[in-house]
């Protein structure tokens, strides 16, 4: 090969590394369609006179900063004219960190969009009767996952249904206080979701339409519940102090984006949709002979609720600016 051939190849592989590295996914990789139709954030829904102008400044004080609006919005092919009941994404997760999402930034009805709701789990008192289980795998295969085909046997009296989907979960028992050590429920962790392709005597043959964690035998299966990916917002409960128990994958720390559970439910009046301040509170000494006070609460991030239960709740970190970890305290929003 002459010096020219040799100096063409050589040019056109450092052409292609460089594309590859400056433009891996939009040349590559086909964009997600559920990313780019359902981003993590607040959202708003259009009134009747509403504009981008108008949103702009009720939401971030100043009308100049629509073209950002519309630009966070690719649904809208022309800012100048928005709908009634159109849903317009007013914050999404790199925004939290540069604006507090406080009661008078959120103009109802507003909502707050979470792609991954299915996949969230619970804490509750007892276990869930499941009305199935995971006996074996086409092909023996062991690490079961999406398109794999499985074999449930049916439980607890249960006939599952032809046709019909299902959520695969896992439990984890007992959860417990860690600085008191007492009871609190059995965690059910969402490991995916199938679909009953045949019926036969006592067991059914089932497609795995999603896996959010690795499938594994004597996995449970139970009923699907009906969820939204938009979270409406609504009033926190004034005066509620709680913690945080742990994270549903159970870290050390964690931070922004984590699902967590808290130790107040239905029976403390929060519902889903409501928001709270995650936060810690030192003691100091005025004098340094002198007793220690309380100091005021630091805010070290924010949560929304996604589930509730009678005594315990599933909640989304929306922010942190500092690491969480189990125990750390919760309270009405700060500065409110």
């Amino acid at each position: 090969m002459n010096s020219g051939g040799k100096i063409k190849i050589i040019f056109s592989i450092i052409l292609f590394t460089a594309i590859t590295f400056l433009f891996p996914f939009n040349i590559f990789a086909e964009k997600n369609p559920e990313t780019s139709k359902f981003k993590a954030g607040f959202y708003y829904t259009v009134k009747k006179g509403d504009t981008l102008w108008d949103l702009s400044e009720q939401f971030s004080d100043s009308p100049w900063v629509w073209p950002e609006l519309w630009g966070e919005n690719e649904q809208l092919l022309n800012p100048h004219w928005i709908y009634p009941g159109e849903k317009i994404r007013i914050f999404h997760m790199d925004w939290l960190g540069k604006k507090r999402v406080t009661q008078k930034t959120i103009v109802e009805p507003a909502f707050y969009a979470y792609p991954q709701i299915e996949r969230a789990g619970f804490i509750k008192k007892t276990a869930i009767k499941p009305v199935g289980s995971i006996f074996k795998a086409k092909d023996d295969k062991v690490m079961i996952s999406a398109g794999d085909l499985v074999y449930i046997r049916e439980e607890s009296g249960a006939q599952l249904i032809k046709g019909d989907k299902y959520m695969i979960y896992r439990t984890i028992c007992p959860i417990t206080d860690e600085s008191t050590n007492s009871y609190i429920g059995v965690q059910h962790l969402i490991i995916g979701q199938v679909k009953i392709l045949k019926n036969e005597q006592g067991f059914v043959l089932a497609n795995v339409l999603k896996s959010f964690r690795m499938i594994r035998k004597n996995d449970y299966i139970m009923p699907c519940e009906k969820k939204t990916s938009f979270i409406e917002l609504k009033k926190s409960k004034k005066g509620l102090d709680g913690k945080i128990i742990l994270s549903e994958e159970h870290q050390v720390m964690f931070e922004s984006a984590t699902i967590a559970f808290i130790n107040k439910g239905n029976q403390d009046d929060v519902t889903t949709g409501q928001q709270y301040s995650i936060y810690r509170q030192e003691k100091g000494k005025i004098k340094s002979s002198g007793p220690k006070v309380i100091l005021p609460p630091d805010e070290i991030g924010t949560l929304l609720v996604l589930r509730t239960e009678a005594e315990t709740s599933t909640v989304l970190i929306t922010n942190s600016e500092r690491n969480i970890e189990p125990g750390t305290m919760i309270c009405y929003p700060l500065g409110k």
